[in-house]
């Protein structure tokens, strides 16, 4: 990946390894915006968008577009997991995504990616850019124990409560890739790189990415 051109880098990330924190402070340090399922889902919201209505604007200004890049500066750093929680705690459910909706998803992504340089999480985005000519697919894992202890501090569960939503987002997370990509979120050949959290800080998995990129 070249940083001097128009780049885009993916994360894909286990819940309680970090890896959100890792995104974020990799795109401080790259000055780049961070996005995720949350703006994505948003966005979707806000403006009821269609993959033909996306289409359509190709080659205009998008309104939605600057919507989500200002939105993504006022996301709660921990909102994405107590969200994930609160589904394990049957508010929510399983998360549906229909087939239209993953189309509509693509199209955002992509024509964030036209517009900037940028780091996203999740998504299938090792499959969406996988043909993007200045690309970096990472994924941030870590250890089964080193994930409870992680999501039992920042959510203030029990062991028992943090283990049961981290397999049931385990769960749901590889259902979804594989059902839209045909894909396993877990073979690293999905990756240019692959970094294992246990015994390190955030800031070092930032800076051994930004000594990977060079």
């Amino acid at each position: 990946m070249d940083k001097e051109k128009k780049f885009v880098i993916t994360i894909n990330r286990e819940l309680g390894s970090g890896g959100r924190t890792v995104g974020r402070k990799l795109a401080e340090k790259l000055g780049v915006p961070y996005y995720d399922k949350l703006l994505i889902q948003s966005l979707q919201e806000k403006y009821n968008l269609t993959v033909d209505e996306i289409e359509k604007e190709k080659g205009n200004k998008h309104p939605w577009l600057t919507y989500l890049k200002n939105a993504f500066v006022s996301i709660n750093q921990n909102k994405d997991e107590l969200w994930y929680y609160q589904m394990v705690n049957g508010e929510q459910g399983d998360m549906v995504t229909s087939e239209d909706m993953f189309k509509v998803e693509q199209q955002i992504l992509k024509s964030v990616a036209e517009e900037q340089s940028c780091i996203i999480a999740g998504r299938s985005g090792f499959h969406i850019f996988a043909n993007h000519p200045n690309h970096l697919s990472i994924m941030i894992q870590a250890s089964m124990e080193y994930r409870i202890e992680r999501v039992m501090k920042k959510q203030g569960l029990s062991r028992e409560q943090a283990e049961k939503a981290i397999k049931h987002v385990d769960k749901m997370r590889e259902n979804y890739v594989n059902k839209y990509t045909g894909k396993s979120r877990y073979d690293t050949r999905n990756y240019n790189l692959v970094i294992n959290m246990d015994g390190k800080t955030e800031d070092e998995a930032v800076n051994l990415i930004l000594s990977y990129i060079g």
